[in-house]
Parts: C-alpha cells; sequence; structure tokens
C-alpha cells in the first residue's frame, strides 16, 4: 500500500485536488494523509479546516504555519519545519502539491530534500508576479507533474523536464464544476441568506510585489463598487501580504444592501453563485479558469493574472477608478464564448488515479535528471 501525503494550504488549492484527495482515500491500495496548514487555520478567513472536514478523510493533520501577515521567507521557513517533522512520522512515499503558493514550495522542498517522490498539480503554467518563480521552482524540485494542458507540459520540457514525468490530466475542478452534485441555487442562496436575484461576484487579491500601492489599489476599487449599481457577493482575499487593506476596505460596503461580504465560501456553493452570476471582477484565477467555461464575463483588474493562457474573451484593465468605471458601464452587455478545451474536459480525476496505478509512475527516479530541449 502506498502512502500519499496532500498538502494544502489555501481554499483555493483545496477545491482543485479535493477530488483526487477522494478518490484516493476510497482505494484500497492507497493510504492517505492530508497537511492542512495556511488560511485554513486562521478564523479570520473562514477556519476552511472546517470544509475539509466534512470530508472525513482518514488522515487529517493540522499545523499553523503563522498567524497573521508575515512575510513569505518565514512562512516559507515554519512550513518546512512543520511538515517535516510530519514526514517523518507518516514516512510518506509521495507528496502532491498544487500550484505557486509558499506552502507549495515547502511541500516540494521537504519531498526532494528527504528523498519523497513529489507530484507537482498545475504546473507549467504562467501567472503575474512572484506566484510564477514560486510555481516554476515547484516544477523543478518535483519529479511528476500533472498538467492542465499541452501548453504547460511544452513549458516544462522547455526546463529541462523529462517527458515521461508529464502527464495532462486537464485540471481537476473542471470535474466538479460539471458533476451533478453541485447544490442549486435556491440552496446556495438560502445558505448564505442572499436576498437578490441578480448579483456579480468579488475577489480581489493583493500582489506581494505591488504592496506598497495595494491600498490605494483596493480603495479605488470599492469606490467604484460603491457608485455602480449591481449587487455584488465579495469574498475575501487570500492571506498574502497586503490582504488587510483590502479587508479593511470591504468594511466599507459591508452595510451596504447591495453587498454581501463572505471570508470564504464553500467550493461547490461558490460554483453555483459562480455559474449563475452576471460577471465576476477581480483579480482571481477563478475569473481565468472557472468563469469562461461557464460563459460568465470576466472583468481582470491589474497585473496579478497576467500572461495567463486562456482563450476566453476577459477585459483586461488596470487599477485606475476611470478602467473600472468604464468596464462596469459595459459589462452587462459584454458577452462571452463558453471555453470547453483549455483545461480538459471533467476527467482529470480518472487520468490521475489511472496514472498513478501505473507501476511506472513508481519508478521515476528520485535523483532528477536535466534534458535538453534541442
Amino acid at each position: 500500500m502506498k502512502k500519499i501525503l496532500f498538502l494544502t494550504g489555501t481554499r483555493a488549492d483545496f477545491g482543485k485536488i479535493k477530488s483526487l484527495i477522494s478518490v484516493l482515500d476510497d482505494h484500497q491500495d492507497f493510504e492517505v494523509f492530508v497537511f492542512v496548514t495556511g488560511m485554513h487555520l486562521q478564523e479570520e478567513y473562514g477556519y476552511t479546516l472546517l470544509e475539509i472536514e466534512r470530508c472525513n478523510f482518514k488522515n487529517v493533520h493540522t499545523f499553523e504555519n503563522h498567524t497573521h501577515e508575515t512575510t513569505m521567507d518565514l512562512t516559507l521557513a515554519k512550513t518546512i519545519e512543520g511538515l517535516s517533522s510530519y514526514c517523518k512520522k507518516v514516512n510518506p512515499d509521495l507528496i502532491v502539491v498544487h500550484g505557486d503558493r509558499v506552502e507549495t514550495l515547502a511541500g516540494a522542498i521537504v519531498g526532494s530534500l528527504n528523498n519523497i517522490l513529489v507530484a507537482h498539480i498545475e504546473g507549467g503554467e504562467l501567472s503575474g508576479t512572484v506566484d510564477e518563480l514560486i510555481r516554476h521552482s515547484v516544477s523543478k524540485l518535483s519529479h511528476i507533474h500533472f498538467v492542465s494542458n499541452d501548453d504547460a507540459a511544452k513549458r516544462l520540457l522547455q526546463m529541462g523536464e523529462i517527458a515521461t514525468s508529464i502527464f495532462t490530466i486537464g485540471s481537476p475542478d473542471i470535474d466538479i464544476m460539471f458533476s451533478d452534485s453541485l447544490p442549486s441555487l435556491a440552496i446556495v442562496k438560502h445558505y448564505y441568506e442572499i436576498n437578490f436575484d441578480e448579483f456579480a461576484i468579488v475577489m480581489f487579491h493583493p500582489v506581494t510585489t505591488e504592496v506598497v500601492e495595494m491600498q490605494k489599489y483596493a480603495t479605488d476599487f470599492i469606490n467604484s463598487l460603491l457608485k455602480d449599481s449591481h449587487n455584488y457577493i465579495v469574498i475575501y482575499p487570500n492571506n498574502d501580504l497586503g490582504s488587510q487593506c483590502i479587508i479593511k476596505e470591504y468594511e466599507r460596503v459591508r452595510d451596504n444592501n447591495r453587498f454581501r461580504v463572505f471570508p470564504s465560501l464553500r467550493f461547490e456553493y461558490f460554483l453555483t453563485f459562480l455559474k449563475n452570476s452576471q460577471f465576476i471582477i477581480g483579480n482571481s484565477s477563478a475569473g481565468i479558469r472557472e468563469a469562461p467555461y461557464y460563459g460568465i464575463p470576466i472583468i481582470n483588474i491589474g497585473s496579478r493574472q497576467q500572461n495567463r493562457v486562456v482563450h476566453a474573451d476577459i477585459i483586461n484593465i488596470d487599477y485606475t477608478v476611470e478602467s473600472i468605471d468604464k468596464a462596469l458601464q459595459s459589462i452587462d452587455s459584454h458577452k462571452v464564448q463558453i471555453t470547453t478545451t483549455d483545461f480538459g474536459q471533467g476527467n482529470s480525476t480518472a487520468l490521475f488515479l489511472n496514472s498513478i496505478q501505473n507501476g511506472d509512475i513508481w519508478k521515476i527516479n528520485h535523483q532528477k535528471q536535466f534534458r535538453d530541449n534541442s
């Protein structure tokens, strides 16, 4: 029986890997462990450990890697310490990490330096800011790559990764997006006490490389939303440096009857809201990844998603009030085509399981090699 350890630090990455954890946790050939840290344990951001506990996974371990806005290097160091200690107890055969968070980098470092195979979900992609540096660093520390599309696979080959270590499975959250298990809009609206019929979604995260400007960006953003006439479901940012100024600005709309503000939403409930929204505005990857599959208009602000590969019709604007106001005035007449191929066909979980069950994947050399792209 192979021991597989999944690491999750945010509501976003858990939504991506939830189905992968579930399929292995129920399988007789695998013993699954879930290392929970980061935002999941912070009450200010919704204490989303509760969402993980609802899944009833057999082995869940929590580790608090910070309590407030610490610098990313200190969060990384603390996470490495906690995960390394846990791995010595569990002795996993494989560590599975996702994306481009510092917790992800910690998982890759602990695995690669302790002779444990590391699998990276959604490597090889482009994004803005420091996230891209972390994502590519994780890829170089990882032995196995489960990528979303052929473009990502090609980038990993450019980075010297071996072709036989790359598996194109699509984006796992697409499986959940089109499953029959999503709750109805009526159930979700009742659960979160949403009284308005039409609404848009706000997801605005800090950009760590622009932290000095984030207060002004957040203030201008809320000023534009207050001048606008749409109803909004507002979801807290992630806990990166600069998040507190965004949360502070959200307090200005908390008592406004056009706004409902939440630290976090259950992933399936969020998808139901997104599917039925008028548009999504901010700088979340949900506007790049999930929204196009539902044909939802997207207003993407600033540099956070810069260079993201997507074929959807996205309104990209800068942080100025003028740009935001103009986009909001035109968004109701903006039509988009539904994306169907960018990030898989909704069978990522099955492809992931097939790969893990293949004996060849366990023969991948722990000593990584660089292959020239000639």
